[in-house]
């Protein structure tokens, strides 16, 4: 078992206020922690994975704002204080700035994160 702290964690993707710190923390899964300014749209860093959203799922905690998560069966709305599961095939939208750590596979999160790094060229 391992664990490590926000400020402990590398830091895996930044720009334009979006930050993200991953870190694998046992067998096949890493934790992130995740800053996104109000506005910030994913939508469009998705684009060529398929159905062009995130195929990677995740479990976690928002620690503060409201965020839209987009998918092929409907939008969901998190606040904070809620734990969450988005299963594979999102996308998210900060409708306030937010703050969240969540969970998820390593290798398919890997996947995720490299692509939207591409995208960001």
């Amino acid at each position: 078992m391992a664990g490590t702290t926000r400020d402990d964690t590398p830091v895996a993707l930044e720009g334009g206020g979006v930050e993200l710190r991953t870190q694998e923390v046992g067998g096949d899964m890493s934790a992130a922690f995740v800053k996104l300014p109000k506005g910030t749209d994913m939508a469009p860093a998705l684009k060529g994975m398929p159905d062009d959203l995130c195929q990677c799922p995740h479990w976690g905690y928002l620690f503060s704002g409201r965020l839209k998560m987009r998918t092929k069966h409907g939008d969901e709305v998190y606040e904070a204080g809620q734990a969450f599961y988005w299963a594979p095939g999102h996308a998210p939208e900060a409708l306030e700035d937010c703050e969240y750590l969540d969970f998820s596979p390593t290798k398919e999160f890997r996947e995720v994160i490299d692509h939207v790094t591409a995208q960001m060229g």
